[in-house]
Formats: C-alpha cells, structure tokens, sequence
C-alpha cells in the first residue's frame, strides 16, 4: 500500500507540472503521444468507452529508464489530444505490472460490478516476479479507468512459468466467449485461452513457430479486418513482437485455432523501419470504426540510451488497418488516423516539378506532415531529405532499378549514445509501383519519422536526434532525374 500511494503521489505530480512546464524540450514530440516524464514501453489495454480512448503503457513511475513495472494511464476522445490521468496499476510486493488488455465488462460476466447498469472496466496482465514466475492477474475499475481494484483471487492464471505472457483479451461473439491470446516467448508460440466469466481460463490451441524465429515471441494480437474495396468481407490478422521488430499473418479463426493463410516462406511486417514494436488494436471500437492499433517507438537494442530527458519513449500515431490482396499476397494496408488532419495549417504546394541532384523546398520545419507522388526516373535513385542542415540529414529513398523502398539515418545528429543505434541506421524493403508512382506520405515530429508509402502498403518508422537547426527539407534524385508530379507540406500544431 506504501508503494502505491508513492506512485500515485509521483503520478499527480508528473500530472500536475506537465501542464505548465514540459513538452518543450529538445527532441520532444510535439504530436506523438509520450508521458510527462519517466519510461515508457509497450501500450497496454486498450480500449474504447464512453466516448474515450484509452491508453495504458507500461511506465516506470520512478526513473527514466525501465523498471518498476506499472501502467501508466491516458485518455483522448479523439486519438490525438491526450489528457494524462494518475498512474492506474502500480507494482506492487514485488509482482510488476506487464503488459496486457483492456475490456468493458458490458454484461458483468465477472461478477464484478456492485450495483446495477454498473459496467467494470477490466485490465488482464502478467504479473511478472524477476527470474520466477509470470501469471496472468486481473485489476478492475468502477469508475470509468480512474481508481483500479487488484482482484484478489489473482493470479487468474498461472502455468507455473518464468516466460509467459502479454495477454490479449476480446469478445468472440459467435461462440459468446471472451479469448485470450498469449505468448510462451521461449518457445515462439502464440498460445489461445477461452473464458465466460474472465476469472477461469480453458486452453485451446497454438500458433507457431512460424515466419520469424530470430527472438523471443512477445505481445500478440489477434483481430478481424476489412477488406479494402470488398464490402463486408473480412480476415483475421494475428500479429506479434519476435523482438526487437513485429511480424504478422493473415488467416481465419474460428474461435479456437487461427489458420495462417500467409505465404510460408515469407516474413510479413507491419512496420520495416528500427523502431517500431509491441503494437496491439483497440478493443470494443464502435460500429463502422476501422481496427486502430498504437506501438511503441522504439528499439530494445539502444531504448534505454537514446538521449531524451525527463522522458524516454513515445507511442505512434495511432494506425487505421485494412486488408489488400496484392500480387497473391495478403498485405496490411496502413494509416494515420484521419483526426490527425486537424493539425494542420495552410500547405505549401509544389506540381509538375523535375527533380534533379536536389531541389531545396522554401519551408523549414521539424513538425510537419507531407505527402508527394514521384515519377522515378529510368535507375534513378530518388526521394526525400528531412532533418537537413550542416551536413546532416535522414534520406527516405526509391532505387527504381531494384524497386528498394529505404530509409536512413546515418547523417543525422546525435548518434554517440549508443553503438547499436548506427548499426541499425539504415532499413530497406522491396516496394513495387503502380503507374511508376511512388506515393509517400510523412509524419516528422522532432525525433520521430513515420513514412507510409503507397498508401500504407510498406510503413517505416525510426528514430532520430537532429539538432534545432536541422531543419530543412529537401526533394532529391542521383542517376537520372525524376518528376514531382505533386506535393503537399503542412506544419502541424502540438497537441500539448
């Protein structure tokens, strides 16, 4: 109980000297969502209610590194302003607080609620004892996500592991039955509970290994998806963290086994850039809603270096997903949530431009959003610069001859933190075109690119410390020229 009045009082506090003093530092994200101060890692438990979203994260109320597990709390009725709420589930008698879900008990099939029409939000997560044990525990709240109640029955499930975890909680309604979906991270298995009552859990399946085995199997997903231009057609999509990166398959589940319906022999990711993991969708969306998914910005090689003060870590831009069959193939199609829009300012226009060696853009700027369709020329190599100033500057690049889609960091500023972080500064990924048009859509926010190409067909997210100078933005093609046929600049306004 000590502890967590500790914690709360150090959660009201970051709450409270958020609002008048922080979000103005060097690197700071200004439309990503990070925490007032102190660590952040993986969302958890996300959830739509009453009107809410909400956002939990694993969080470190007492430093800026990780440890001390617990879930810190954020709400948005929009998916872009975010109000920040007291720290939710604290570590607590040596039992940390992993990651996890977040459901409305709509019809109190726990059991949990007290009076009638009440409706109990209901986190399940892995209750993590250093080097012995990880089960699967429950807290609940009865008042919209502010207070939370460890159950006390906990844990709800426990196999008597050391690695297993990161459940994902949802209603399958044709069987009317909650499933769980977890990991046992050694064995790079994707395990499959059910429950009427969320407190007795019956194992039913799992998945894998399968695709990439190259780590341990961490925070999976499993949720259904549009497919784009086929109405009321959908797949499932199971989705997982093989660490550091992200992977996923597209199947069938029929409320015991997922069949995989991706092609064997081929790693199929959500994200292709260094920092990008541990994403999970949102639960009990409204009707019509597309699946919306928020991962964590960052690398486990190099997390806990990277040079950002009094806060480590930020989340993405939350993901609209749908489904295309390209070339035989189920893709993931991904992007920005449409709310994003609302930040924008006036745009600077650019048509029917060439391109050739470089062509500088009139507009400076570190916060800004950007969309161009290029014509590649004939074994061009062509693209965009950000963060561009005194010789530095990160390139998002096309090599039309080998249809390599890449982004790299290896000039930018601060990369002395960590030896990792160069190593793993460049990321490419094959990109076909249509009508040779490469369509590129950016989001740069201080220390954070995301790069959505082809309408959301390959996404590319990484990580860079650029100097306040390092502002510049640049159109750029080697080889041969290349045509801008349209662009499109929008500074965005901080939503804190």
């Amino acid at each position: 109980m000590r502890l967590f009045l500790l914690s709360l009082l150090i959660s009201l506090f970051s709450f409270s000297f958020s609002q008048n003093n922080l979000y103005k530092e060097k690197y700071r994200p200004q439309f990503h969502f990070s925490p007032s101060i102190n660590w952040c890692n993986d969302p958890n438990g996300l959830v739509y209610f009453n009107g809410e979203y909400h956002l939990f994260y694993q969080h470190n109320p007492f430093g800026n590194v990780w440890g001390h597990m617990s879930w810190g709390h954020a709400v948005s009725t929009d998916l872009v302003k975010w109000k920040h709420l007291p720290l939710a589930i604290p570590e607590e008698n040596g039992v940390m607080i992993f990651s996890g879900t977040c459901i409305a008990d709509i019809n109190n099939s726990s059991g949990l609620a007290k009076t009638p029409g009440q409706v109990p939000l209901v986190a399940i997560y892995t209750g993590h004892i250093e080097n012995v044990n990880q089960s699967q525990h429950l807290a609940y709240s009865l008042d919209n996500g502010i207070t939370w109640t460890k159950y006390a029955g906990n844990p709800i499930l426990d196999l008597h592991k050391k690695d297993f975890r990161d459940p994902k909680v949802f209603w399958y309604e044709p069987q009317k039955k909650w499933v769980m979906v977890t990991v046992f991270p050694i064995e790079k298995q994707i395990v499959f509970f059910s429950s009427t009552n969320l407190l007795q859990w019956t194992m039913m399946s799992r998945f894998g290994p399968a695709g990439d085995t190259s780590g341990i199997w961490e925070c999976p997903d499993l949720f259904e998806v549009p497919v784009k231009n086929e109405h009321g057609k959908t797949k499932w999509i199971l989705m997982h963290s093989p660490a550091p990166y992200m992977q996923y398959f597209v199947g069938e589940f029929d409320g015991t086994n997922f069949s995989n319906e991706s092609k064997g022999d081929k790693i199929y990711r959500p994200d292709y850039g260094s920092d990008y993991y541990a994403a999970i969708a949102y639960n009990q969306l409204p009707a019509g809603h597309l699946p919306t998914t928020i991962g964590w910005i960052n690398n486990w090689n190099y997390a806990n270096a990277i040079p950002t003060t009094p806060w480590k870590s930020a989340m993405s831009i939350p993901r609209s997903i749908s489904l295309k069959k390209i070339n035989g193939e189920w893709i993931m199609i991904q992007q920005s949530v449409t709310a994003l829009k609302t930040l924008r300012s006036s745009p600077i226009k650019l048509k029917n431009k060439t391109i050739e060696n470089v062509r500088v853009l009139k507009t400076k700027s570190q916060q800004f959003e950007l969309e161009a369709v290029i014509e590649p020329g004939n074994n061009s190599i062509c693209g965009i610069k950000i963060a561009v100033g005194n010789g530095r500057e990160l390139e998002i690049g096309y090599n039309a001859a080998s249809e390599i889609l890449y982004i790299d960091r290896n000039k930018t500023g601060n990369q002395t933190f960590d030896s990792s972080f160069k190593r793993l500064s460049r990321k490419e990924t094959p990109l076909s075109l249509n009508n040779n048009q490469l369509h590129l859509h950016l989001l740069f926010d201080h220390s954070i690119v995301e790069v959505f190409a082809n309408d959301g067909e390959k996404v590319m997210t990484m990580q860079l410390f650029p100097d306040k100078e390092d502002n510049g933005i640049e159109l750029f093609s080697t080889g041969t020229k290349s045509r801008l046929v349209k662009l499109k600049v929008w500074k965005l306004k901080s939503v804190w």
